[in-house]
């Protein structure tokens, strides 16, 4: 039986109530699924630096890591040595172990490599010396990857210019999960559009969005606009602002889980406004993929990773960082709409569910081979 490690090196979390948390348990659950179908078997070291190395002297004694078909391993947003409680790594050796071992046995590995948040002042919160230490230590693991790992796999291919690792490198955005969706059936002739995410930042483009829908909405109600976002960051908003919200008759809400899922159901489409930058150029937000998985087309901005993600495939309209193209773009969606969701639904995931990133580790680290 052909064998697959997947290899994290930090525990995964209890709660996954973000994207880089959620993707470690929704990539082993994945892999766990293609196995099953291919009559191979994925094993999973994890946790701590003193339970990895446990978990690994545990499978080299038992034999289960001979014939190793390949390794699927991510990094985190801190380097890989400082993951333990603490910051204070109790087995710093491990990984070396781990992936020398490997490598002595040519065991194609792969690295996931997350993100490089670190090589921007202006989103790294560390200053003085701390932030040189801990840039000196991120070099240290990208040294570490160029090392051990074959190929790097990045949230999008616009990443790699930021990614100093000298090895082939290849997109694997977040995957979509397949659900049964139960559209509401309506009849009134107003377009319901949703936007999920945070508020507390200009940078999330949610005013820019209210902005659009000003414009939408200043003959005649076009398009119902609801909102979902943590509590405190709407508390936090100013008076001025909460009441343009009330005003603009947009709808707030603070849920999750299972009434999100019943919301989106309800919704004709959904946004990503975002303000362009150099990071947001290359970053692809959960956000989208969780929208497209609940068959929801997107208006989003011209961020380069998420225009090309949307339009490649005709999954929605893509508008420029201002109020006047937003607005147009929405336009274009409600006349549009149902094309958009009939291209999600042809395509989505069967190119971009989680099964579909592990096929694509596969083929990358092992070709062909069945």
């Amino acid at each position: 039986m052909k064998k697959v490690l997947v290899y994290y090196p930090f525990p995964l979390a209890e709660q996954a109530n973000s994207g880089s948390k959620l993707r470690p348990h929704e990539m082993y659950k994945a892999f766990r699924e293609w196995s099953e179908k291919k009559g191979a078997e994925t094993i999973l070291i994890a946790g701590t630096s003193a339970e990895r190395e446990k978990r690994f002297r545990e499978l080299v004694r038992e034999g289960k890591l001979d014939n190793i078909w390949f390794c699927y391993m991510e990094n985190q947003t801190i380097p890989l040595w400082l993951t333990d409680p603490g910051h204070k790594p109790q087995k710093p050796f491990i990984d070396r172990t781990v992936l020398r071992y490997l490598k002595e046995r040519n065991v194609p590995i792969g690295v996931f490599y997350r993100d490089v948040y670190w090589k921007f002042d202006e989103l790294y919160p560390l200053k003085g010396w701390k932030k040189k230490v801990m840039q000196t230590i991120y070099r240290w693991e990208e040294r570490f990857y160029e090392r051990y790992c074959d190929v790097v796999f990045l949230p999008s291919v616009e990443m790699g210019k930021y990614v100093a690792i000298d090895r082939p490198m290849t997109d694997l955005p977040p995957g979509g999960k397949r659900r049964e969706v139960a559209r509401e059936e309506r009849h009134d002739s107003i377009a319901r559009g949703l936007y999920v995410g945070g508020i507390n930042s200009e940078d999330y483009g949610l005013f820019l969005l209210l902005d659009a829908l000003e414009i939408v909405n200043e003959h005649k109600p076009t398009m119902q606009l609801t909102i979902v976002c943590r509590k405190n960051e709407y508390d936090a908003l100013s008076a001025d602002k909460k009441e343009r919200i009330r005003r603009l008759g947009v709808e707030v809400k603070h849920i999750s889980g299972a009434e999100l899922d019943r919301l989106y159901e309800q919704m004709d489409f959904a946004f990503i406004p975002r303000l362009r930058s150099e990071y947001n150029d290359f970053s692809v937000p959960v956000k989208l993929v969780e929208y497209l998985s609940n068959e929801l087309p997107v208006v989003a901005t011209n961020c380069l990773a998420q225009k090309r993600f949307i339009e490649e495939d005709e999954y929605g309209v893509i508008c420029e960082d201002n109020p006047q193209s937003m607005a147009q773009a929405i336009q274009i969606m409600i006349d549009q709409k149902e094309h958009y969701r009939h291209q999600i639904i042809k395509t989505f995931m069967e190119k971009h569910s989680w099964i579909a990133r592990v096929e694509k580790v596969k083929r990358t680290l092992a070709g062909d081979e069945t």
